[in-house]
């Protein structure tokens, strides 16, 4: 019983944890990584000694499993998933966006003006594109950008 209750643990942490990493990681730039673990050696090693035993893994799992249970009823159930991953992922976005504005906040003033954002950023973009430095675009040039952008994206040029 105890090891069915465990492996149904594991198996909701890493659903849980894992789903809604994988789905935004793709898009958040530094601030995302895909899968990958998401607590830190200190979370897991709760008696502080300097080593994680399965039992605390086992306990970590266990309590953010009845995080997510939020009904307590042992099972979690699609609207519980649902809560618990739309969470995570809010918690991320704000982290994404604190990296942001410190990143952009030329001010100070906790808030990102058109200016803000755009500043250096469409120089560099267009200086990447400019290959030749007359100070325009071509269309060679752009095909070349688009292009250059779908291979890394696993697009072809053309979508």
């Amino acid at each position: 019983m105890k090891t069915t209750v465990l492996t149904a643990a594991l198996a909701a942490t890493v659903l849980v944890g894992g789903v809604g990493i994988a789905h935004a990681g793709s898009h958040m730039g530094k601030m995302g990584h895909g899968m990958r673990m998401q607590h830190s050696f200190e979370e897991l090693d709760a008696d502080g000694d300097g080593t994680i035993t399965s039992e605390e893994m086992a306990a970590h799992m266990q309590a953010r499993f009845e995080g997510a249970d939020t009904d307590g009823d042992g099972a979690l159930s699609r609207d519980e998933l649902i809560a618990r991953m739309t969470e995570r992922q809010a918690e991320r976005i704000a982290a994404y966006a604190d990296h942001m504005i410190e990143r952009h906040d030329a001010n100070g003033d906790g808030m990102l003006s058109p200016d803000e954002m755009r500043a250096g950023q469409s120089e560099r973009m267009f200086k990447r594109i400019d290959a030749d430095g007359d100070g325009a675009i071509s269309e060679e040039e752009f095909s070349r950008m688009r292009e250059m952008h779908g291979k890394r994206h696993g697009k072809k040029a053309t979508e």
